[in-house]
């Protein structure tokens, strides 16, 4: 989608190419660098997911110790590995948001 924007906005501005303007440098720059701080935002909304996921892992644990105490150990491993897991995909999230950023 953040792609599909880009070139939709230097395909606008390709269509400038025949006036000579001295700020058209400048503005297709501006442009660019909006799109990449658009782009960035929207990849950060992984992180949202992310926070969520979190929260039902560890309410799910809750749930659990709640009805079956004496598996606190074995659930525990279990909320674990989905907490490491849910927050690799966050960190993906936030790892595209900088590639877009800073590239």
């Amino acid at each position: 989608m953040v792609y599909a924007f880009c070139v939709l906005w230097i395909s606008f501005l390709a269509t400038f190419q025949h006036m000579n303007y001295p700020f058209r440098e400048e503005l297709v720059a501006s442009f660019l660098q909006l799109g990449k701080t658009v782009g960035a935002g929207l990849a950060t909304c992984g992180l949202t997911g992310a926070g969520v996921g979190v929260g039902v892992v560890f309410g799910s644990l809750v749930f659990g110790l709640s009805r079956n105490p004496q598996e606190e150990a074995r659930l525990f491993k279990y909320a674990m590995l989905g907490s490491a897991l849910t927050e690799a995909v966050g960190l993906l999230a936030l790892m595209m948001a900088f590639l877009i950023l800073f590239s």
